[in-house]
């Protein structure tokens, strides 16, 4: 079955549903405890609303030299900061990254509909990413950051490159499930959203002013898309790129929109995570919560100290 970005949403929202008053919250320790379960991120959010995972967030984290940059964690179409993020986020606090992660594209301030993100315009969206990583960087005071970023954030931070001057912020730019040469920009889902989120009476989220002296325009006659594929493609240079897809993506189809090479001066690595391990059936969901992907996102951020990546069987949906 080819799920559409109606369907992701739908299915989120009635995972919170169900999913009500079920779970605790995981325990804080050292090291933090690592849920290979995508849906697991749900329990968290029902058990903090509005609030962050263990291990991110945490401006008194200071970056090391063996890992100088913040990482910052870009969820997809109906994600947030927690949902999104629950097995990657403590993977990378165990391993000494200063983790951060936002929720963006939020069409109001009441929960839970606050903690459904990715819906909004997607240059506003950006502008969003840009706002926090400015204060991930005072902060914490590093230079530059990595991303990760998984489906429709993986779009996000190339316009934040592009037009509102994060290009010299960006060290590493790790994608899951990305889709460089297809989809839609999911406008048609945010209007239908956003009549769902009016008609219920709750607040919209205020619209920020994304005037920005010294960023360059977008071409105002093309689409998100058109506009972050502007002047030959998604790649900036000085930028490192890995992106790793999986052949049972059943949103982005076909899952090959995700490879795409960079052209010379340029670093692109491209992943498909079956043609290392055939048991990983790994789909939309479980690429950014199982171990095979953790390790491939790690070796992204750190390629000088590479570690194995298992071959194991993960299911699609939840993850292992």
């Amino acid at each position: 079955m080819r799920w559409t970005w109606r369907s992701m949403l739908v299915a989120t929202v009635l995972a919170l549903g169900v999913a009500l008053g079920v779970a605790g919250a995981a325990p804080r320790s050292a090291p933090l405890p690592v849920t290979y379960n995508f849906f697991a991120g749900i329990s968290a959010e029902l058990s903090d609303h509005g609030g962050s995972l263990p291990g991110s967030n945490d401006y008194t984290c200071k970056p090391s030299r063996s890992h100088p940059n913040p990482v910052v964690l870009v969820h997809g179409t109906g994600g947030s900061q927690q949902t999104n993020w629950v097995s990657m986020v403590p993977t990378l606090k165990n391993e000494g990254y200063c983790a951060f992660a936002l929720t963006y594209g939020e069409l109001s301030s009441v929960w839970p509909v606050s903690r459904i993100g990715g819906l909004g315009p997607m240059d506003v969206s950006a502008w969003q990413l840009k706002l926090f990583v400015d204060n991930v960087l005072a902060e914490t005071g590093a230079e530059k950051v990595d991303i990760v970023g998984h489906s429709q954030g993986t779009q996000i931070p190339t316009y934040w490159a592009k037009y509102y001057g994060g290009a010299p912020q960006i060290d590493k730019y790790v994608s899951l499930a990305p889709y460089w040469q297809g989809q839609d920009d999911g406008s048609d889902e945010s209007n239908v959203t956003s009549a769902f989120v009016e008609g219920l009476g709750l607040s919209p989220d205020v619209v920020p002013d994304t005037t920005c002296p010294g960023c360059v325009d977008a071409p105002a006659d093309q689409s998100f898309k058109e506009a972050i594929n502007a002047g030959g493609g998604p790649y900036v240079e000085g930028i490192t790129y890995t992106n790793i897809v999986t052949s049972n993506d059943q949103v982005i189809s076909p899952y090959t929109s995700g490879i795409l090479a960079g052209p010379v001066g340029i670093e692109v690595t491209n992943i498909v995570v079956q043609d290392t391990c055939p048991v990983d059936r790994s789909d939309h969901l479980s690429i950014v919560a199982n171990q095979r992907s953790a390790a491939m996102v790690l070796n992204a951020l750190d390629p000088e100290h590479p570690r194995a990546v298992p071959c194991l069987a993960v299911p699609p949906y939840t993850g292992a």
